[in-house]
């Protein structure tokens, strides 16, 4: 698991024009809300081109963001892995962009399993090609590098867009 490097802070483009420069928050405001959340919210492209939207359980560990999900967001990014993950607080947004990749296997899995059965209370184990829990549900393992990612304090304060190099 490699760490996602220090993101780069700027004003972002909004309402088609870029922000003039001001206040930025720090990496630390994002990573925090990221972190706390319970449920997130990701945007999928279905192969017919249609969106999909739905909530989800994740965590964000030092290298992305992790989450399991059903059939079809699992046939949405196997054909195209572009997503948009964002918190369900409008006022104070995070919004994740980036590419999923499936991750699989008792090994790499190790650290999403521990992080998100504290989290959740839940009992998800790696099982074949993703997870399951004791219901018998299971899914594939998805980690989200950000590309890119967005916020803004209450009433818009200080709109930030933070940029990972190298990606």
């Amino acid at each position: 698991m490699d760490a996602l490097p220090a993101p780069e802070a700027e004003s972002p483009v909004m309402f088609g024009s870029p922000m003039p420069p001001g206040e930025l928050l720090p990496w630390q405001w994002a990573l925090d809300r990221l972190i706390a959340a319970r449920t997130y919210w990701i945007a999928t492209t279905r192969p017919g081109g249609r969106p999909h939207t739905r909530p989800i359980w994740a965590v964000w560990l030092e290298d992305g963001l992790w989450f399991s999900t059903g059939s079809l967001a699992r046939h949405n990014l196997r054909g195209n892995p572009e997503v948009t993950v964002h918190l369900e607080d409008g006022d104070r947004p995070v919004i994740v962009e980036g590419m999923a990749e499936a991750v699989a296997g008792a090994g790499p899995l190790t650290a999403f399993l521990a992080a998100y059965n504290a989290k959740y209370d839940w009992d998800l184990v790696a099982a074949g090609e993703g997870v399951a829990d004791s219901s018998g549900a299971a899914g594939p393992v998805f980690r989200l590098r950000p590309r890119v990612v967005f916020g803004w304090d209450d009433e818009m304060r200080a709109p930030t867009r933070w940029r990972f190099p190298g990606t």
